[in-house]
């Protein structure tokens, strides 16, 4: 559904940032930045009157680089999900030179670092909640390019008669994506060495499979 707030009032520019002359790129990621956090504290219901305010400037102004509010949500999921995203996490997963655990543990050290901060972790539960595309776009990425090829990886590393599902190794990527949530969702205590856990996790995963760890 496309959201349109251009009703609003033209309040003069205050934001001291807003106020200088900016390049047009410089002024367009000045806006996406401030509506990452904006988002992030408030929720995808957040209205583009109020974001323009924080900003200090005029709502007007913020519809000259994005024409509807679906446009900005868009800019601010590839901001935070698909540019972040390392174009050679697919590769380094397959590659069979390297023990599987730590193909694994490579890949879910930088992952973590990715998604257990605030911004990413807030939008994507609003999102959800919201009923909104930004999860069912990422997860499918996900899905398409990191847990498919893993599932055959896994499967080549088993010796076991039962390998392991998709189900499975949603379990054990979610199972990781949870340390976050507790940080920034529920505000619980979290592991004070998340990669700790994270390597107990996916110990736990290979040997459940009777995949050989003893190589690394």
């Amino acid at each position: 559904m496309i959201v349109n707030e251009r009703t609003a009032s033209d309040a003069e520019p205050q934001g001291k940032n807003m106020r200088r002359r900016l390049h047009p790129d410089e002024r367009r990621q000045l806006i996406v930045d401030g509506a990452v956090a904006f988002f992030a504290e408030v929720g995808l219901d957040g209205n583009t009157r109020d974001l323009a305010k924080r900003l200090g400037i005029t709502q007007s102004l913020l519809f000259n680089y994005f024409a509807n509010k679906d446009a900005l949500i868009e800019a601010v999921y590839e901001q935070v999900y698909l540019n972040r995203l390392s174009p050679d996490w697919p590769h380094r997963l397959v590659d069979r030179d390297v023990p599987l655990r730590s193909r694994l543990l490579a890949f879910y050290a930088d992952y973590s670092k990715l998604i257990f901060e605030y911004e990413w972790m807030r939008i994507f539960m609003f999102s959800g909640l919201a009923g909104a595309e930004l999860n069912r776009r990422y997860l499918e990425h996900m899905h398409r390019m990191i847990l498919l090829p893993l599932i055959d990886e896994i499967g080549a590393a088993s010796s076991a008669t039962i390998t392991p599902s998709m189900e499975d190794l949603w379990n054990l990527h979610g199972g990781i994506v949870y340390i976050g949530i507790r940080q920034h969702i529920y505000r619980m205590p979290c592991p004070d060495e998340p990669i700790q856990a994270i390597e107990n996790a996916v110990d736990r995963f290979l040997k459940a499979f009777e995949v050989d760890v003893s190589a690394d």
